[in-house]
């Protein structure tokens, strides 16, 4: 007997082995994180899920050093930190132990207290969700600042008038939008006020390829080909890799010469095939009178400062950082 399977569905795409598409458009995702490490938690930092958006069942995780913690009455309050997670815009989670052991490292060496956002996912949620999830991010806290019955657990450290945005990989590009949203000194935040925002080799992207993308190494952690799919299962259907969301500078994208912006931290590997968008970022941005920042660190890969935390480079990110928050807090 024979069966004809031509009707069953077959994988068309697969990220990471925790995202597979099916040729029917059904999604299946793992449970399990694509990066399986140990979890570093030694106690010295304090942390707690908290839901942001219960329309959406988002929930963002706190984080706060324990010495903080152990002191709620002292006058100086810490700054906070937002760190938002990559992954193309399909992937990851606030969750991953990855993700989780560096907010830890973050809270700890920066003495801040982070925030880590989820966001809803493509293909199921294509952009712009993900952004305008970053976005009810940043308000809930706002809430939290106007809040007659404010979390304490974050209100007696949080200093919520010296607020760093930054974002990993698809998160930077959150973060880029929510800087050009908000614009300098975020007026609509009030009592929030954003000081500035790093971007963690930010995901852009644009039909013309960069020298970085078409000459990189095709066995790079993040490679052209994963690039080109996480983008074909983000952007809005129909589109293309020039739409505004996407490229900074596309055709169609608005122009930002006038736009009024708080200082931004640009940071990129020198091995990674964006490479060449997070300079040429930073260039552009500076040349028109930003104030920016960029950070090369030479030979390193995409995400080096999350899956190689303890190297000689991550410690390097951590103190410009660190410097960043100091130069542009109030």
């Amino acid at each position: 007997m024979s069966f004809n399977t031509s009707s069953q569905p077959h994988e068309v795409d697969e990220c990471r082995g925790v995202l597979r598409v099916y040729s029917d458009g059904s999604i299946v995702r793992s449970s399990e994180p694509s990066f399986d490490v140990p979890v570093n938690d030694d106690g010295s930092v304090l942390w707690k899920d908290v839901v942001f958006d219960s329309a959406h069942d988002l929930r963002l995780r706190l984080y706060k050093p324990a010495a903080a913690a152990h002191n709620p009455a002292s006058s100086t309050k810490l700054p906070v930190f937002y760190y938002i997670h990559g992954g193309g815009f399909c992937i990851g989670s606030r969750a991953w132990p990855n993700c989780h052991n560096y907010c830890f490292r973050l809270a700890s060496e920066l003495r801040a207290v982070i925030v880590a956002p989820d966001y809803r996912l493509a293909p199921e949620n294509r952009l712009p969700a993900a952004i305008e999830d970053g976005f009810a991010a940043v308000k809930w806290l706002q809430n939290q600042a106007t809040s007659d019955e404010p979390d304490e657990w974050l209100s007696d450290v949080a200093d919520f008038g010296n607020v760093f945005i930054s974002g990993d990989s698809a998160g930077g590009n959150i973060a880029h939008h929510l800087a050009i949203r908000l614009g300098k000194e975020s007026p609509e935040l009030g009592p929030l006020r954003v000081r500035g925002y790093v971007l963690l080799a930010p995901f852009f992207g644009g039909t013309v390829r960069t020298k970085s993308e078409a000459e990189g190494p095709k066995d790079a952690f993040l490679n052209l080909e994963l690039i080109d799919r996480f983008w074909r299962l983000s952007i809005p259907i129909g589109e293309s890799t020039d739409h505004p969301l996407v490229n900074p500078f596309g055709p169609s994208s608005s122009g930002l010469e006038e736009v009024a912006l708080d200082p931004i931290l640009v940071v990129a590997g020198g091995g990674d095939l964006l490479k060449d968008r997070a300079e040429h970022y930073a260039r552009r941005l500076k040349d028109w009178g930003k104030k920016i920042e960029y950070a090369e660190f030479e030979g390193q890969q995409h995400g080096f400062f999350t899956i190689y935390p303890n190297s000689e480079p991550s410690y390097e990110l951590m103190s410009i950082i660190r410097r960043f928050i100091t130069e542009n807090s109030s």
